[in-house]
């Protein structure tokens, strides 16, 4: 039986079109003592610090996003939404945060072309398509999409949805809109997951390595392997968006590696 502790396995890859290169040069990013999460889309980087506070970054900036505490917070085609530490959900809008009634969530990512996904604190799945999402007023209350499994942290991209549960097994699933087509279990362990919009995906394992899929395409979305990138080992969290991936270090240190 797999030990789910275990770090992933180095697939050796074949050098083909699906390959991808380990060649990221890592700067310290835009400075902010006690970052915690990331999260990159659309061109736009927003960020959670140690104290529940949400900042958008404007050029080479961190800008505080209103006053009401997120402690995750995620950026795509669906807006920024965010989770406070009581589990409910906000939409940006307008200057500041909204309250999204309708479904408490533990983490959100907003990655989807057409969707905002998110799981709860015991692990269930849900989905709202972005054209209700689009559609939503202060004080209505939302209907999510229920998935089946148990995650504790979902991303999703252009290709499908990938998550980890509490056991640090890796899942992918095609969807369209809020339509899944079940879960294909991906070996190897991790901790959380990000799948940028177009499709690129990274893992964190428990003890703070990086891992990129590779082999990704429309026809084999879940990709053909696991390539260790050579950064330190000591990541806690990882986004990516236009060609920039951003790691968000033990000890709240936000470094922005590019090839």
């Amino acid at each position: 039986r797999r030990d789910h502790r275990e770090v992933l396995s180095v697939i050796p890859l074949h050098k083909t079109a699906g390959s991808v290169s380990t060649d990221w040069t890592c700067d310290p990013g835009p400075e902010h003592s006690g970052a915690k999460q990331i999260d990159a889309g659309q061109g736009q980087v927003v960020m959670t610090n140690d104290k529940s506070e949400a900042f958008f970054l404007r050029e080479s900036t961190w800008t505080r996003l209103a006053s009401v505490p997120i402690k995750h917070i995620s950026v795509g085609p669906a807006g920024i939404w965010g989770v406070d530490s009581s589990n409910n959900v906000y939409k940006y809008g307008g200057g500041d945060f909204v309250l999204s009634n309708g479904q408490s969530l533990h983490q959100v990512d907003a990655g989807g072309q057409d969707k905002i996904a998110g799981v709860t604190s015991s692990s269930t799945i849900h989905c709202l398509s972005s054209a209700v999402a689009s559609g939503s007023k202060q004080g209505v209350s939302l209907s999510w999409t229920t998935f089946p499994g148990a995650l504790m942290y979902i991303s999703c991209s252009s290709y499908g949805c990938w998550g980890v549960n509490s056991g640090q097994q890796i899942y992918f699933t095609k969807t369209d809109s809020c339509q899944i087509r079940g879960w294909t279990h991906v070996e190897g362990g991790a901790i959380m997951v990000e799948a940028g919009t177009d499709g690129t995906v990274f893992v964190v394992t428990v003890h703070g390595t990086l891992f990129q899929r590779t082999g990704i395409s429309a026809n084999v979305p879940h990709g053909t392997g696991w390539l260790q990138l050579p950064m330190s080992k000591n990541i806690k969290h990882a986004s990516y968006d236009l060609g920039n991936l951003w790691l968000v270090m033990n000890g709240g240190l936000i470094m922005k590696c590019t090839k």
